[in-house]
This record gives structure tokens, C-alpha cells and sequence, in this order.
């Protein structure tokens, strides 16, 4: 299968299964957003969950914010954002298509009509809109382009109101905006995204040791999402090519259909960003260290995740076609933690109600046993056919209420069948030892 192919493969199972929709779509859509159906919520919420138990919930040091998305447009007069966030923008003289420079093989010919291109120029990404009535440029304010400008502008009010020890740190999953040139690759560039950010504060002698901490950290929640070792790669970005605010920044890169691109990255920020608030305004953001009474300005690690990049690794990841049954099957092979849905509950024939009415009751005694996991109910169509779907959502295991569950031959009475998804074998198992085995595989 070809790089390209599967990339459609992937777009397409997307579409037929709930996972993500174009934006828009019944009005022809809208470049650079897409909208997360029954099944991507379910996949983006756990890709969430495993983030926030490795990176906040998991630690005692980790605080977190919810920050407004408007904020005071001075906020990115000061990070450098007004000033820097800007991608080099050039049109064809003929077709007056718009292209990013940095992702052309030849910046001077038109990938698209062979005509000229213009000369360079910045494009800043940050889109702009107005708050209150005034209509002048002093209600300018903009959506943000980054999660990280929230938690700065709050480190003295988390400081003050729950009086952190260094080192600590602020996490935020949040919603950023970028008004991208040219958004592509399904949804790995957007004009709307999700990121999942820390903010971690530490003396300044001591940041290659957090450093390196947060880089297993980030290693650690590949290894949840069950991403291929051999499809992750470590850069370390050139000190030419670092951002303004950055001494050290290693690009977390993922082999994708399209390409090897950027998935994550950590940077070490120094104290640009406090130190650069605290100038611009009246706040002041030094910490004192009570055993040496040494006052100074803290320093920043910061791993930064993209929820949606990260979303579309996963899939990547997971998709596999095989023959199975004489026929050939799409399915995800999602970490039993990362998929939407944990299991499948179904009666094998649902026109006989004894047969409906202990599949149910098997599903209630799994959700019970099982809380917060989400067991699915299925009775359309044949067995097989359930059995597809579910495998192209990722399901791990599906349940099966047959006769011999009813007592039809008495030594399989009260148990089920459990299929695994990956391998397409069934086992005949008490509810309770079924209970057990999903169980396990969330562990």
C-alpha cells in the first residue's frame, strides 16, 4: 500500500465511522478545520486522559489552568507574537495562488501553473478580531496562537493562591488558533487545533535535569499510545533555526503517510517569558528561594503536545487491512486504553428476546464492574457484520450472548463469547472472568 493510499484509507475509515468530519461540510466545507464525530470525541478524550495522568494528575507538582482564549493584546506584544509569529508568504503572478516559501522545493516557480512567484514576505498567523463596541484599532484583540501565554500571564496567581515550591509547573489542554497559509495533511496543520502544554518553573542551574525528566515523560506517552518505537524520532533543532524564545528545543518527529513531520516538541524557554511579562508589566514574577534568600527569575521547560497531531499518529499507527474469514478486514489495532470504545455487547440473534434480554443484562453487569469504561450494545445486521464495524473503530473485544449462555448445553451456561479483535479468536468465559480481561488490558 502506498504512502498516499493509506493516507486516504485513513481520511476515508474516518469519515465512514464517526471519527472526524470537514467542517462545514454541507456548505462545502472551510480549509484547515475539521470537526470530531461519535468516535474521534471518544479517541481524542482518552488521548486527553492518558496526557493529563502521565504529565498532571500523576505528579504532585503539576497545577492546572483553564486560561481565556481573548486576552489582552498586550499579552503578545510581550511574548514576541505580534512582532514574530510569521510565516514567509508568496503569490504566483499567474494564478494568484498562495503558498508557504519554507515548504516549496523551488520558493520562485509556482508548484501549481510553473508562473513566478513574488519575493518572500512575513504572513502573521494571528487572527485578529475586535472586543466591545469601539470599532478603532484599540479593540483589537486576537484569538490565541499558542496555549503558553495563558499560563505564564497566571504563574504569579497560581503562585499566590496555592504557594508552589520550585521546581513546579502549570498544564493546560486548550484550544489555539493560527491563520496557517496553506493547511494541509487532513488534520495535521489547522487553522483551529488542540494543545496539551507545560509550563514547568525551575531554578536556573537546574534545567538540563528537568529537561531530560520531561523527556522520558514524553517517551512514556508514546509508549501509552502504543506509537512504534521505530516511527519516533528525536531532533535537536539546529540553534539557527530555534525560536526567539527557546536555548535548546528537540523536535519530537513522527514517520506519517505524508512524510516524516514535527509531532511534539520541548524547549527550553530560560526566563524569556516571565522576564519579558514582568517588563511589560507591573507584575513581578521573581521567586524567592527561602533557603538562600536569592531572588531570580525562573526558568521553563516546556513539553508541548499537539492533541490533533497526535490523534492522527494514533491512527496511523493503528490501521491495518489483513484476510481474515476469506475476506479482507480493515481494522485499528488502538492500545485497549486509547480506543473509544472498550468492548461490544451483542445478542447473537436480536429478533429472540430471552436472548436480548441476558445481553443486557451482560452489558449492565460489564459497565458496572467496568465504570467509566464505555461498553457499546450492537444488534444490527449479522454477527459478522457487527464484528467489522467494531474493528474498524478499534474495539478491542467483543461479546457474544449465544443459546449455550442460556443453558441450551448446561456446561456453557452463564458464559459468553469473547472475541479478540486482533486476531479474530474466541473463547468461552464467565462474565465475571470477562469483566477481568478487559479489565487488564486498561491497566
Amino acid at each position: 500500500m502506498s504512502d498516499s493510499n493509506l493516507m486516504e484509507k485513513i481520511v476515508s475509515l474516518c469519515k465512514r465511522r464517526g471519527f472526524l468530519f470537514p467542517g462545514s461540510e454541507i456548505y462545502g466545507g472551510l480549509a484547515g478545520t475539521y470537526d470530531y464525530g461519535p468516535m474521534g470525541v471518544l479517541l481524542k478524550e482518552n488521548v486527553e486522559r492518558i496526557w493529563r495522568e502521565l504529565f498532571r494528575d500523576g505528579r504532585d507538582d503539576i497545577y492546572g489552568v483553564d486560561a481565556a482564549i481573548l486576552m489582552n493584546p498586550k499579552v503578545w506584544e510581550a511574548s514576541g507574537h505580534t512582532a514574530t509569529f510569521a510565516d514567509p508568504l508568496v503569490v504566483c503572478a499567474e494564478c494568484k495562488r498562495r503558498f508557504r516559501a519554507d515548504q516549496l522545493d523551488d520558493p520562485s516557480v509556482c508548484p501549481e501553473c510553473s508562473g513566478a512567484l513574488s519575493e518572500p514576505k512575513p504572513f502573521n498567523m494571528m487572527f485578529a478580531t475586535k472586543a466591545g463596541v469601539a470599532e478603532d484599532e484599540s479593540a483589537t484583540v486576537y484569538l490565541r496562537p499558542e496555549t503558553a501565554g495563558g499560563i505564564f500571564v497566571n504563574y504569579k496567581n497560581v503562585m499566590d493562591s496555592v504557594h508552589p515550591k520550585l521546581p513546579f509547573g502549570i498544564a493546560q489542554i486548550g484550544k489555539a488558533f493560527r491563520n496557517e497559509i496553506a493547511p494541509r495533511d487532513f488534520i495535521f496543520r489547522l487553522r483551529e487545533l488542540s494543545q496539551m502544554e507545560v509550563e514547568y518553573f525551575v531554578a536556573p542551574a537546574a534545567w538540563e535535569k528537568a529537561f531530560e525528566e520531561w523527556r522520558e515523560t514524553m517517551h512514556a506517552y508514546a509508549r501509552a499510545l502504543a506509537l512504534p518505537d521505530e516511527k519516533l524520532h528525536e531532533l535537536e533543532v539546529p540553534q539557527d533555526d530555534l525560536a526567539h524564545y527557546s536555548k535548546r528545543t528537540i523536535d519530537f518527529e513522527f514517520d506519517y503517510p505524508f512524510g516524516r513531520k514535527e509531532l511534539w516538541g520541548l524547549a527550553y524557554r530560560t526566563d524569556f517569558d516571565l522576564s519579558a511579562h514582568m517588563e511589560r508589566s507591573s507584575a513581578s514574577f521573581e521567586y524567592l528561594d527561602e533557603e538562600t534568600k536569592e531572588k531570580f527569575v525562573p526558568h521553563v521547560i516546556e513539553p508541548s503536545l499537539g492533541v490533533d497531531r497526535t490523534v492522527l499518529a494514533v491512527l496511523a499507527s493503528a490501521y491495518r487491512e489483513d484476510e481474515l474469514g476469506g475476506e479482507t478486514r480493515t481494522y485499528l489495532t488502538l492500545a485497549p486504553k486509547v480506543a473509544p470504545v472498550k468492548a461490544m455487547v451483542s445478542p447473537l440473534l436480536k429478533n429472540k428476546p430471552e436472548l436480548v434480554e441476558k445481553a443486557r443484562e451482560v452489558r449492565a453487569v460489564l459497565r458496572a464492574a467496568l465504570p467509566g469504561a464505555v461498553i457499546a450494545w450492537d444488534d444490527n445486521g449479522n454477527i459478522g457484520k457487527r464484528y467489522r464495524r467494531q474493528d474498524e473503530i478499534g474495539t478491542p473485544f467483543c461479546v457474544t450472548v449465544d443459546f449455550d449462555t442460556l443453558g441450551e448445553k448446561p456446561e456453557f451456561a452463564n458464559t459468553v463469547t469473547l472475541r479478540d479483535r486482533d486476531t479474530g479468536a474466541q473463547e468461552r468465559l464467565s462474565v465475571p472472568d470477562v469483566a477481568g480481561r478487559i479489565r487488564a488490558a486498561l491497566a
